[in-house]
């Protein structure tokens, strides 16, 4: 497999006769002179606005100074290509509209904006220097020992040369010598200019390239997803109420009907008895498949919203509740799904496992949150843990609230009271006149 970028080439055996070392000193060279224009445009920017500023003429070049990191930024990860070759990301946000003023607000707004200009004044102040002495120590040098005979021949009349202008050698043993050493010396600065351009390939990245634009899209994609699960989910739920609630539901209540007159028809005797039980059983089927279907996802939610199912559950329970929900329209189908349902499931274990004597359950939206409690006077103790003695069993519905950006919290002390809350970000899709 070909190298994606210099660390892993440098790891493979063929480094040195590969254009990767040479590549390293392009990205180091360029370094080294594109820190010296910054510094020097950073320099007579600053004083020439310093100065101009006397007559307001030099606050808009001050200005532009704090924006000096956007073309430097948009070059250096132009530079990455040299040793990376993962496209590195523009961080920037396009303008809302087109223009100067658009454009300034939107680069002043960003954070991407201010670490470019901190890598920019990182970069003339520390980092062109280093590049420069890395070429210097990996490669110039090197490059002038192995040039010892050269020199030795050309410039010292073939009696001596200066090596790094640090010893004079005599004789051409020695320089043969040098420039063995310079071979060597040059072998092992391939691979320091290789850590040097790679270590500082990796700041630029981090620092003005990172990835938190393809991070934080996966990251919506995935919520996005989950929402249409949810979505889905909720969708097929209603199609299961409706389907039983308009074919297998009509047709027990039609077969209760044929049963009950049959049963009126027929003489008393063995065959009016098995008559009356068939019935009986069918109502009871009938009972039982309309609490499935209610169960599933109940129509007075689906028709009246919320606050309707609400009141219905609580006057299902077992225990006397009070509702005190204040909604000033409908919610969005998911956000009403999955509160009713966390309602009913908490008025569910305050029947099983509470102890209590009556239970509370409040709520309305503010700020942009529905926000419910259910609240009992029972003997506390409860956990969201699914499967403890308790057995609230709420996890599958935390994480459901969870899908849509929500929280839900319990408080339940020994001895009670017990408080289930929950908060769900959502906005109005229809208000009551």
């Amino acid at each position: 497999m070909d190298p994606r970028n210099v660390w892993q080439a440098m790891s493979r055996p063929g480094y040195l006769l590969s254009a990767w070392p040479w590549r390293a000193v392009a990205y180091l060279l360029t370094g080294a002179l594109a820190g010296v224009v910054v510094l020097g445009a950073l320099l007579g920017a600053v004083v020439a606005g310093g100065v101009l500023a006397l007559v307001l003429v030099g606050l808009p070049l001050l200005a532009a100074v704090a924006l000096a990191g956007v073309p430097v930024g948009w070059a250096e990860r132009y530079r990455l290509r040299l040793l990376d070759r993962d496209p590195a990301p523009d961080p920037h946000r396009a303008p809302s509209a087109a223009g100067l003023r658009p454009w300034l607000a939107t680069r002043v707004r960003e954070r991407a904006t201010w670490r470019e200009l901190g890598y920019t004044l990182l970069f003339a102040g520390l980092l062109w220097p280093v590049d420069a002495l890395a070429v210097v120590v990996g490669l110039l040098a090197p490059a002038a020992m192995v040039a010892t005979p050269v020199q030795m021949a050309t410039v010292g009349d073939g009696q001596e040369a200066k090596v790094l202008k640090v010893w004079t050698v005599t004789g051409w043993p020695e320089a043969c010598a040098a420039a063995v050493l310079g071979l060597l010396a040059l072998a092992l600065g391939g691979y320091l200019l290789g850590v040097v351009a790679g270590a500082r390939a990796g700041l630029t990245r981090l620092l003005i390239a990172p990835d938190e634009g393809g991070l934080g899209a996966k990251v919506v994609e995935l919520t996005r997803s989950r929402v249409r699960l949810v979505d889905a989910f909720e969708t097929e739920r209603r199609r299961i109420e409706r389907d039983l609630h308009d074919g297998a539901q009509q047709r027990l209540v039609a077969l209760s009907l044929t049963l009950g007159l049959a049963r009126l028809d027929a003489p008393s005797g063995p065959l009016a008895d098995q008559l009356a039980k068939a019935h009986e059983e069918a109502g009871a089927a009938l009972a039982e498949l309309r609490e499935l279907i209610h169960g599933i996802h109940p129509k007075v939610l689906t028709d009246y919203g919320l606050e309707a199912a609400v009141a219905d559950a609580a006057d299902r329970s077992t225990v006397p509740v009070d509702v005190d929900l204040r909604l000033a329209g409908r919610l969005p189908r998911a956000v009403e799904s999955a509160a009713y349902f966390v309602v009913r499931e908490a008025l569910a274990n305050v029947e099983k496992h509470s102890g209590a004597h009556r239970a509370e359950v409040s709520g309305e939206h503010r700020d942009g949150r529905l926000v419910l409690q259910v609240r009992d006077d029972g003997r506390g103790g409860a956990e969201t843990r699914a499967g403890t003695g308790t057995g609230s069993g709420l996890t599958g519905l935390g994480d459901r609230v969870s899908v849509l950006d929500g929280r839900l919290s319990l408080s339940s002390p020994p001895g009670g009271p017990t408080l289930l809350r929950v908060e769900i970000p959502c906005e109005w899709t229809e208000r009551f006149v």
